[in-house]
């Protein structure tokens, strides 16, 4: 299509404005390719996440990712399919609604249709030749700024092991200088599991433990308090009052993954940018945080919280409430892919999380092309059709979940 019939063809249909223009790229190839089959397989060290496969007639394979375990999303593909082998791949937002506003014999799972959804954005990007954060609306960017983990930092609470980590992360090639760190092991409890209300022992290595890494890092580093939703109200509010003399770059998810008066009690007694939201689903979840300015910035995962689709109305939102968006990814190199592709489409786009750089370079050994590079702590978006996802099989073969079937 030439500019001018794009833009008169995005004008003619009655939609928002991202959507118009992805209806704009789409119409001259409706009806031309069908869905043939979609399948799933769980690699480890995607944080039990499943990736997702739909073929289709043409030739042309898009890839996803769910936020669910592989015997789920099979399970919960068995109600999908049949809304989609035999489509065209291209409606999207009609699969979308045809999908989510399952309610019988039980809610539709939106982990699944994410993985899904993410799918059918990357064949459209392939079916109409353009990425897929142009489909969406962008870029606004042509790199996405990225945060990193205190991976193999041992114990915050030896200065020692601190410095130490320090020079590990600076001889790093990524160059990254964010980093979020688990408070879960200064608090002496599993990760991701309800500590109870926390004694002033616990408090005080948290405070420690933070100032520690603070001094080795100083000041050329943000540093992130990075929790599970596993402290209650009390002890949310007196962990905030630990790290603040640290200067946290934000407070993550420290509170019950859904909105309650907690969450605005927290609010009212720090000071400390307060992102919530990697469990989430829809707008539906975040839209209370967002009304109530009960965080700073919001965390949806495109594998949770609605893949490309749903999540966009999430960030359409949180920019009218001018809020911004950071995105959960710790999974495989479809979701880091996606999460550029979306960081670059959303105008109120801050950071998103990333599993590069880790010393197994796990999430890089998952292309087949070129893995994706990270200069400066930024990730470039691809410019090729779709995600730019390449898959390589032999690889993802390797990494199966014992017991797993192979595209399934």
């Amino acid at each position: 299509m030439t500019r001018r019939q794009l833009l008169r063809t995005a004008l003619a249909l009655p939609a928002g404005a991202w959507m118009a223009r992805y209806q704009a790229y789409a119409q001259p190839h409706r009806g031309k390719v069908k869905i043939t089959n979609v399948r799933a397989v769980q690699i480890k060290n995607i944080a039990g996440n499943t990736l997702i496969r739909i073929d289709t007639d043409a030739g042309l394979t898009g890839y996803g990712e769910a936020g669910v375990s592989g015997p789920m999303a099979r399970a919960r593909l068995a109600q999908f399919k049949p809304m989609l082998v035999g489509q065209d791949p291209l409606p999207i937002e009609r699969h979308f609604h045809n999908m989510t506003s399952l309610m019988h014999p039980y809610m539709a799972n939106i982990p699944t249709i994410s993985g899904i959804d993410i799918a059918l954005w990357d064949l459209a990007g392939k079916i109409t030749g353009q990425p897929v954060n142009v489909l969406l609306g962008g870029p606004f960017r042509d790199a996405i700024r990225l945060y990193s983990h205190g991976v193999g930092l041992k114990t915050m609470q030896d200065p020692g092991e601190c410095r130490d980590f320090t020079a590990r992360v600076k001889a790093m090639p990524e160059k990254f200088t964010a980093f979020k760190i688990n408070i879960d092991p200064l608090l002496g409890v599993p990760s991701g599991r309800w500590a109870g209300t926390v004694d002033s022992t616990q408090l005080r290595r948290v405070a420690r433990g933070f100032q520690n890494l603070r001094e080795a890092m100083g000041e050329d580093f943000d540093i992130a308090v990075h929790c599970h939703n596993e402290l209650d109200a009390t002890s949310a509010v007196q962990v905030a009052k630990a790290v603040e003399p640290m200067n946290p770059l934000f407070y993550e998810d420290p509170l019950h993954v859904p909105y309650s008066e907690a969450w605005m009690a927290l609010r009212r007694s720090t000071r400390l940018p307060i992102l919530a939201g990697e469990k989430l689903e829809l707008l539906r979840g975040f839209k209370p945080f967002l009304d109530n300015q009960a965080c700073d910035i919001v965390h949806p995962d495109l594998a949770f919280a609605g893949g490309f689709t749903g999540t966009k109305k999430v960030a359409d939102y949180a920019q009218y409430m001018r809020t911004p968006v950071a995105l959960h990814n710790v999974g495989s190199l479809v979701l880091c892919l996606a999460s550029a592709h979306f960081g670059a489409s959303i105008h109120n786009f801050y950071r998103s999380e990333s599993a590069l750089g880790r010393p197994t370079r796990h999430v890089e050994k998952m292309s087949a092309t070129a893995p994706p590079k990270v200069e400066n702590g930024h990730l470039a978006v691809p410019v090729v059709p779709g995600l730019g996802f390449e898959p390589n099989e032999d690889y993802l073969r390797s990494q199966l979940i014992d017991g797993e079937p192979f595209w399934r």
